[in-house]
Order: C-alpha cells, then structure tokens, then sequence
C-alpha cells in the first residue's frame, strides 16, 4: 500500500515537473526556429528614473562642485509580426532632464573659472518606426536575442539660466533631431504572454539642428551630424512586454 502511494506522489510531481517544463514552450513546435508567430501583437514600453547629487565634489580638474538633478524618460511602443521572429511597429519617447548647479570651480594653472546658480531644464518627444527580428536561444522558448533597427524623429526644448553676477541671464534652446540607430538586446518571457527586455544602444548616423534665442534678443543655431557604431553602456534599457 505504501508503495503504491509513494508511486502515486511521485507520477503526479513528475506530472507538475512535465507541465513546467512544456509552460514555455509557449504552443511552437520544440524542433522549429519560431519565437514569434505571425500575426503576433508585442506591447511593451520602457520607464527610467535617475537622480544624482553632489556636495563638494571633485571630478578631474572641476572643484567644488555643489549640484541637483535628474532625468525621466518613459517609451511606450507597439509591434505587428508580420513574419515569424520579424516585426514592424512603432515606438513613442519623452525625456525631461533638470540640472541645477549652486556652484564649482574649473582650475588650470593660474586661471579660475566660477560658475554659480546655473539652471537647466529640458524636455523632448521623440517617434520612431521600428523593425525587429529575433534569434531564439534553446528549444524552450523562452529566451532569445533580438535586433531593434530604429528610425527616429524627435523635437525638444530647453531652457537656461545663468544667474552669476550682477544679471540674470537666460537662453531658450529648440531643437530638432533625425536619427537612424541599432537596440540589440535580449529578452526573457515570465510566463506564455509577459516579457522582460533589456537592450543596449547604438548610435548609426544622427543629424541635430538647435534654433537659440539668448536674453530674447540675440539669436544663433548649430547643426551638428554624428556618425558612430560604438556600444553605448550608459543606455542599457529594461522594460516590460505583452504577447497577444
């Protein structure tokens, strides 16, 4: 009798064992090279939050520096697999940045530049068309590496203050950006339908102009076109997505 139900205990915890083992094959055949079906819908998006301080900091050549700030982005996004393992979608950004410097000294030699109640705020919303394939890993299906190729538009502004000295100084910044760029990444499912993501940033090709007006008066632009395939660490993002 006590065999009998010793075997019955272990059946049955092979049977959960069995079932966890098939929970992320998610329905595709083990032996296919499928990730993503088509007809598949991927909404996701990203949220970031930093915030930094500094009391008289030294960083190389800069003293004294006394400073607040931070930066928050958010990126909802949405994709269509119009083939297996490749999508087409779009992805939606803003950022807002703030940076409040109280007071730091540059020192070289004999020259001391101060500066002191400098201010910066900025905002910007950027949309971007996107295009992803995936590279499954294993024959679970639940891990697999992807490319994210990003073409991008995005305007923002920004405005700063300088209150050193006898006057306040301000400068207001507009700002129009075309870009062209590379988010490899990988991406890990939880269960049959949520995913976590992690990616990391390359920069391809990038033209910017800015439009300044300072003290609203005086008026100026620049127009700066950059070019680099370099890995960019700073930008590793994680977000959240749902398969439907």
């Amino acid at each position: 009798m006590r065999k009998l139900i010793f075997i019955s205990i272990m059946l049955s915890v092979l049977g959960v064992f069995d079932v966890q083992a098939q929970r992320y094959d998610r329905g595709f055949d083990l032996n296919s090279t499928t990730f993503t079906k088509k007809g598949t819908w991927m909404i996701g998006g990203q949220v970031a939050y930093s915030t930094h301080k500094n009391e008289d900091y030294h960083f190389l050549i800069i003293e004294d520096i006394n400073s607040t700030g931070y930066r928050f982005t958010v990126s909802p996004m949405f994709c269509y697999m119009v083939r297996d393992n490749m999508g087409l979608g779009m992805r939606f950004g803003y950022g807002r940045n703030l940076l409040k410097v109280d007071s730091a000294n540059l020192s070289i030699d004999e020259i001391d530049i101060n500066v002191k109640d400098y201010y910066t705020l900025s905002h910007d919303f950027s949309a971007m068309a996107i295009y992803r394939n995936y590279i499954p890993l294993g024959e679970s299906k639940r891990f697999a590496l992807f490319n994210e190729t990003q073409l991008a538009y995005s305007t923002g502004q920004a405005k700063l203050i300088d209150g050193h000295g006898t006057s306040i100084v301000g400068t207001y910044e507009k700002s129009n950006s075309l870009s062209l760029g590379l988010n490899p990444g990988m991406v890990a499912f939880i269960n049959d339908h949520v995913a976590v993501e992690v990616n990391v940033g390359m920069l391809g090709l990038q033209y910017t102009s800015v439009d300044q007006t300072h003290n609203q008066v005086y008026k100026g632009s620049r127009e700066t076109t950059q070019i680099n395939f370099k890995v960019n660490i700073l930008s590793i993002g994680f977000g959240l997505a749902y398969y439907l």
